[in-house]
């Protein structure tokens, strides 16, 4: 996750001259930095280079892409009154992502393009919170106090985020990625009353393409995610992956390396990667993958290390 990010000399350059969401907003930038990691790299998938937010400046909503900070709403919701001026997302507006899509279709023809979006509890945390909290205590005590107010944001996000994906395969994406970045700040009951038919409700529409659901600090939710229609869980590296494959039974699993061991050199690198690819032992239908992005200050080298290692040890 995060193929394109500081930690690529490519980008950094181009950040010098250009905003996230100047990026984003062209086509052709765009996709040069989704390309540039998987053809440097070799990954098996190219990422549309884009935010989980951006559906929600379809919203009507005022937001930023500050650096070091992410997401920044400038006008949080605090008030059910507050959640009346948010409406389902238009997004066939966001033409410049569908054309990225494409582009990226173009230039690497024997590669799958992996879409996203964000999970609505993550996108209402966002809008209540104003920008990433450590304890959500304003999303939850939203959620808690304004049921009715609560639900009518979770219907439109949901519905604002069916959108979104559908458009994104019909313009060519292969694989699509569910973001519930924050939902490991629930318990199983909370999760289960307030977030969980949504959720649901989203998996059920999109068909025709596999989807990964992925939120961090799972560990706790794993028993109420397992009747949820993905076809893989995405997880970080808080669960054991073995662990976390047996509570979900058939399904497919992505993860898990811990994205702070390739700070610690190839040797490190690669013991974690060895690690779990001996706990899956090849069991058909492991995605490798990191637990959560590529950090700034990863030596390229190492995941270029990483990637042959896993390449080599799968194919055998």
């Amino acid at each position: 996750m995060r193929q394109a990010g500081r930690y690529l000399p490519g980008y950094r350059e181009l950040r010098r001259a250009h905003s996230i969401l100047e990026i984003i907003r062209n086509p052709q930038l765009a996709a040069k930095v989704a390309s540039e990691p998987v053809l440097r790299f070799g990954f098996d998938g190219a990422i549309v280079f884009s935010d989980i937010i951006l559906p929600l400046t379809t919203m009507g909503v005022n937001l930023e892409l500050e650096e070091g900070v992410g997401p920044v709403i400038h006008e949080p919701l605090r008030t059910p009154d507050s959640v009346g001026h948010i409406f389902p997302g238009r997004v066939e507006d966001l033409t410049f992502i569908y054309r990225q899509i494409e582009l990226l279709r173009e230039t690497l023809p024997k590669v799958p393009v992996i879409g996203f979006a964000g999970a609505p509890f993550t996108l209402a945390s966002y809008l209540i919170e104003g920008r990433y909290s450590r304890e959500f205590e304003q999303t939850k005590s939203f959620m808690y106090r304004n049921t009715e107010a609560w639900g009518s944001l979770m219907n439109n996000l949901t519905e604002t985020v069916i959108a979104y994906l559908k458009a994104q395969v019909r313009h060519g994406v292969e694989v699509l990625q569910l973001f519930d970045s924050w939902v490991g700040a629930l318990s199983p009951n909370d999760f289960r009353e307030y977030v969980k038919p949504y959720v649901q409700q989203i998996l059920a529409e999109i068909v025709g393409v596999p989807r990964i659901y992925f939120g961090t600090s799972i560990a706790g939710l794993l028993q109420e995610l397992s009747d949820l229609e993905f076809d893989v869980l995405g997880i970080d590296w808080r669960v054991n992956i073995g662990v976390a494959w047996r509570e979900v039974g058939k399904k497919s699993v992505q993860g898990n390396l811990d994205p702070s061991t390739l700070l610690g050199g190839q040797v490190v690198a690669l013991k974690e990667a060895k690690s779990i690819l001996n706990e899956v032992s090849n069991r058909p239908g492991h995605v490798f993958n990191l637990g959560h992005g590529v950090l700034p200050q990863t030596d390229p080298a190492v995941v270029k290390a990483v990637v042959d290692f896993v390449h080599t040890h799968t194919e055998r």
